[in-house]
């Protein structure tokens, strides 16, 4: 009988979903939510049984029985660092996911994936959370010793996008060396050392380029001054850093297609940020070059900004210079969480052991 995997993937203010038969996709829906659905609860982990409601509502709506399936698996939260790789839920990492270190919607993933995985008795899976820690001992370093550097990033698509961009170049990932881009709300540049990421820009905690809704890397002693000015409350400037920052914060607008609209219609401001948005993310991709000692096979650009040929282009034109530049546009999480779920199904790799 055919394997039946459940993928979920929360948002802030959507939750993706998908069924998967093997490789082949029956069903994919994103649940989008309201500010005002969201707003009713007063921590993202009081969402929980709301989000398994809709989700088990349209798989019913759609006809499926929650008994045929195989396993279930979900986005990976903001546990303690680990190793990248599939996990199975425990009652270890469901503690961590509710008294995660930061609180975002991405913890929802493993706690939703073991319920509804407990009412279909089969097992709850995560695979290559944000917090995957592969860095070289000297990425880690700072010159405070209290604010070493950390890793929260994009790694479910980044290993997944450097895999496919291996296989579709005939090259191994664990003998390659790549730098992979992933652009959306946040951006995150990593450099992949032969299987391993060696080092990566915190993309949620002010850390690499500025991105739409992100401050990235700040001018420290600018930081501290504002920080003492008080004209912020430590809640506001946490925004700044983490969802108010970027675009949002210079422009007024998460979207670049709203930028670009901008850009077309003579905003000379507009053109500039986010000319220094490329700037900002090509510099990145830059030092991740350095980090690989030069020794580079390819750039990767991924995301839903890489649909923009007029940001890829600016990278390019910049980058290209240290190897070839591929595009992969979009995220493929879901298609990630099946793939990952559905090899160890198969016998093909064993779970690991989240303690």
């Amino acid at each position: 009988m055919a394997f039946k995997i459940l993928a979920i993937n929360p948002g802030s203010t959507s939750t993706k979903v998908a069924l998967y038969e093997e490789e082949r996709p029956l069903l994919e829906s994103t649940l989008r939510h309201t500010t005002e659905e969201v707003s009713r609860f007063a921590d993202v982990i009081d969402q929980l049984d709301w989000r398994r409601g809709l989700i088990l509502s349209t798989l019913r709506d759609n006809g499926f029985d929650i008994g045929e399936l195989s396993a279930v698996i979900g986005r990976g939260g903001l546990i303690r660092p680990v190793t990248a790789g599939v996990y199975e839920v425990n009652s270890r990492m469901r503690h961590d996911l509710r008294h995660a270190q930061m609180k975002h919607a991405c913890n929802l993933g493993g706690l939703l994936a073991a319920q509804i995985a407990h009412m279909a008795k089969v097992k709850a899976y995560i695979a290559d959370p944000p917090v995957v820690d592969e860095m070289d001992d000297v990425a880690r370093i700072t010159g405070m010793p209290m604010c070493p550097r950390k890793p929260i990033f994009h790694a479910l698509n980044q290993k997944a996008i450097a895999r496919l961009h291996c296989e579709r170049s005939g090259c191994v990932y664990e003998k390659s060396n790549l730098i992979v881009a992933h652009m959306g709300g946040g951006i995150s540049v990593a450099a992949h050392r032969q299987g391993r990421i060696v080092d990566v820009n915190n993309a949620l905690d002010g850390d690499g380029p500025f991105a739409p809704d992100r401050a990235g890397n700040i001018p420290s002693a600018e930081l501290i001054k504002t920080c003492f000015s008080g004209k912020y409350t430590k809640e506001e400037l946490l925004k700044f850093i983490s969802s108010k920052g970027g675009l949002v914060a210079l422009l007024g607008t998460n979207s670049v297609i709203q930028v670009v609209e901008r850009i077309q219609q003579g905003d000379e401001r507009a053109r500039k940020v986010l000319d220094a948005m490329c700037y900002n993310i090509a510099k990145q991709i830059g030092a991740m070059a350095a980090a690989l000692a030069g020794q580079v096979d390819g750039i990767l650009l991924t995301g839903g900004i890489a649909f923009n040929e007029q940001i890829v282009g600016a990278i390019r034109e910049r980058c290209s210079f240290i190897a070839p530049v591929s595009v992969y546009p979009g995220e493929n999480e879901l298609e990630a969480l099946a793939n990952n779920a559905l090899v160890v199904l198969r016998g093909i790799i064993q779970p690991k052991i989240y303690e």
